[in-house]
């Protein structure tokens, strides 16, 4: 087995566990819609607000974007600036990609273990949100820690794209019709 190979099983694998976790934070979000049209409805119908509805919506939709750092990552459906890069020679590009690319591995490589610190912090300390709740804040706050170990995994399959010059819509060659999400 080759490293190219190695590298293309790697892709697979990681684009398995993205598209799964695109999903899930899909699904995140639509419960968040439909929890909140529940609000609304028992609000202005019946005059019983909840008290979990704000605190459970805003959980989801920070565990949802974690989630989908990674699909965004992978797709190019992520902000980006090129006013300066657009104008560079195709080599040149690649180069700067491949350095911005190491930058961004350390700056969430950082983040991540920073966020590691917090999650364990809050385990073993057992905090709580500070509603009626009281739910666990590790959960919620193991998303920025599994979401930033997606995207690490993401930004380290486009380097190695880049430095083995292999065309990063794999999904594409496979799927002619189309990306299948």
């Amino acid at each position: 087995m080759t490293f190219k190979d190695i590298v293309l099983l790697y892709d697979r694998i990681l684009g398995k566990v993205t598209r799964a976790a695109a999903v899930l934070a899909g699904c995140l979000l639509l419960i968040t819609a439909l929890i909140i049209c529940y609000e609304i409805v028992v609000r202005d119908f019946f005059h019983s607000p909840t008290e979990w509805v704000l605190e459970v919506s805003t959980y989801a939709i920070l565990i949802a974007g974690f989630l989908g750092l990674a699909v965004a990552f992978r797709d190019n459906a992520h902000v980006r600036v090129d006013i300066f890069a657009g104008r560079l020679a195709p080599e040149t590009k690649r180069k700067l990609d491949m350095v911005i690319n190491v930058i961004s591995f350390l700056l969430f490589l950082i983040f991540m273990t920073e966020s590691m610190d917090l999650v364990t912090s809050s385990y073993v300390y057992h905090k709580l949100s500070p509603s009626i709740l009281r739910f666990p804040l590790f959960i919620p706050q193991f998303a920025l820690v599994f979401g930033s170990l997606l995207l690490l995994g993401e930004i380290a399959r486009r380097f190695l794209f880049e430095l083995l010059r292999l065309p990063l819509d794999q999904d594409r060659n496979e799927h002619p019709e189309g990306k299948v999400r």
